[in-house]
């Protein structure tokens, strides 16, 4: 790990409010994976951006927005995150969003298939809708009109914006996940 993970005992004034609003809102959200050590520490990606409060504000303000902007189902919601994880080969996204993706019912097999970079042959419609869009935006240039359209058909236009807002929202994490070497936790 790149950047110290910073104990509440060690925040300064300006880290304390950023930790306070993530604190509350990782507790509400995430039960299925580690994201807080029992002295309070965060970790995750979420570790990173206490190092530069303005910013992670910033940024944490936009990770608040995506959770509330819900027009996937959630089995299509985690496959997006997965693909993009597994595309970047982000250990902690990959770790998290597996378990997220457990609870949604996605099943052991198809979360192995999906960080093996390959689409499960068993999705649903949406799912694989949802699979094929995301891979083919990680592949860079323009989304297909093809897929686009039938990611519109089958999800409406805000669907297919929330879709395109996850891959981009989770390509930045798992950039900073990668870049500062922030690692799944023990026993992950």
């Amino acid at each position: 790990m790149r950047l110290a993970l910073i104990p509440p005992s060690d925040m300064t004034p300006e880290q304390r409010p950023l930790y306070d609003d993530m604190k509350a809102g990782i507790s509400a959200k995430y039960s299925a994976f580690t994201t807080i050590r029992e002295d309070g520490t965060i970790l995750g990606p979420w570790s990173a951006w206490l190092h530069e409060p303005e910013l992670g504000t910033a940024i944490w303000g936009v990770t608040k927005a995506m959770t509330r902007f819900r027009y996937l189902p959630e089995v299509s919601r985690q496959i997006v995150i997965l693909v993009v994880g597994t595309h970047f080969r982000a250990d902690y996204e990959i770790y998290a969003h597996s378990a997220v993706a457990r609870v949604a019912g996605i099943s052991e097999q198809q979360i192995k298939t999906i960080i093996a970079g390959k689409r499960p042959s068993d999705l649903s419609d949406e799912a694989e809708t949802a699979y094929d869009a995301a891979a083919a935006l990680l592949k860079g240039g323009v989304l297909a009109a093809s897929a686009y359209q039938r990611a519109v058909d089958m999800f409406g236009q805000h669907g297919v914006n929330e879709l395109i807002y996850l891959v981009g929202h989770y390509c930045f994490v798992s950039i900073t996940l990668n870049g500062f070497d922030i690692p799944v936790p023990d026993g992950g």
